[in-house]
């Protein structure tokens, strides 16, 4: 098996296919010089909106199998919670309750699915509740991307523009963006909101009751000038923001400055910091290679969503 092989080689010692090279330079209390990234998982489905679960074991969301996964150190993954259509993206609030956006039958590349349930913001566990499944308007939510929970039963999400439910299923438009956002997060202590346009990182204030203000661009990807620009976004214990681009995860310190950039052997999509400790800085990248390690390829006109999951240890670690 590709993955439980690769636990025991770094992965820029091996050369696959779809591959570079990522060589990573120190960045002070964040990743030693010379840190190697493993791989921890791969397969020919999506690794996507990444979180920690309650244990410490990473949870990602995988569209393709309608399911939240979880993933243990040695490469074990097991479906975490089933049944999560089109699962898009997982969040996980102060009590370990794990909530997600479900894409529903929105995949553009199963152009024939239907279904009769529509794209919904949901809390899974301890039981499953639907959030939000629509605007104000009444119009659905659309092509969900990612969530964060807000620390009071609601969560802001992004489709487009950023958004915000409450726990009974009241949308509000927070912010209209520029391109369209993608991550969002929020810092350790809760008063700051952090959502991607483009190339641009976007902050705003959160008042107690959770109103923001006080809009600004936080940060540009310096690095990003063509493609997608800033998608998945994690922060650490001491505040420092990530942000993964097509150069690789951008990293931020509290007031903006960019302390560095680790490079990752794919294109990073979604990242957060799991482990016992929080140590263990996983990373989801487009791509993966089949057992006999060539390029994992689909049909013409299905669309390749194969990802790897890396793994490095860092400085430093992620809120508890």
């Amino acid at each position: 098996m590709a993955a439980a092989l690769s636990l025991a080689a770094p992965a820029a010692a091996q050369t696959l296919p779809g591959e570079k090279a990522a060589e990573i330079s120190a960045i002070p209390g964040v990743v030693a010089d010379g840190a190697e990234w493993r791989i921890a998982w791969s397969g020919p489905m999506t690794a996507d909106g990444m979180a920690v679960a309650a244990d410490g074991h990473l949870l990602f969301a995988q569209e393709q199998s309608n399911a939240i996964w979880k993933l243990w150190a040695d490469g074990r993954a097991f479906v975490e919670v089933p049944y999560v259509l089109g699962a898009g993206a997982a969040s996980v609030d102060g009590r370990g309750n794990i909530y997600a956006v479900e894409r529903a039958c929105t995949d553009p590349g199963l152009n024939k699915l239907e279904c009769n349930r529509p794209p919904a913001v949901m809390q899974l566990t301890p039981e499953r509740t639907v959030l939000a499944d629509k605007f104000a308007d009444g119009s659905g939510l659309g092509r969900l991307n990612d969530l964060i929970v807000d620390g009071r039963g609601g969560a802001y999400f992004t489709q487009g523009a950023l958004y915000h439910t409450t726990a009974n299923g009241n949308v509000t438009k927070v912010m209209d963006a520029e391109a369209f956002t993608n991550g969002v997060v929020l810092s350790p202590d809760g008063d700051t909101l952090y959502v991607t346009d483009m190339r641009d990182v976007i902050a705003f204030d959160l008042a107690e009751d959770g109103t923001p203000s006080n809009k600004r661009t936080f940060a540009t990807l310096s690095q990003d000038t063509q493609g997608f620009g800033g998608d998945g976004m994690a922060v650490d214990s001491q505040g420092r923001l990530y942000v993964t681009g097509d150069a690789g995860i951008y990293v931020f310190a509290e007031d903006g400055a960019e302390l560095g950039l680790v490079p990752v052997p794919r294109r990073a999509i979604t990242l957060a910091f799991a482990g016992p400790e929080r140590k263990i800085l996983y990373v989801g990248a487009m791509g993966a290679v089949t057992p006999d390690a060539a390029a994992w390829q689909t049909p013409e006109g299905v669309r390749n969503v194969a990802m790897t999951i890396y793994r490095v240890p860092v400085l430093t670690a992620g809120p508890r």
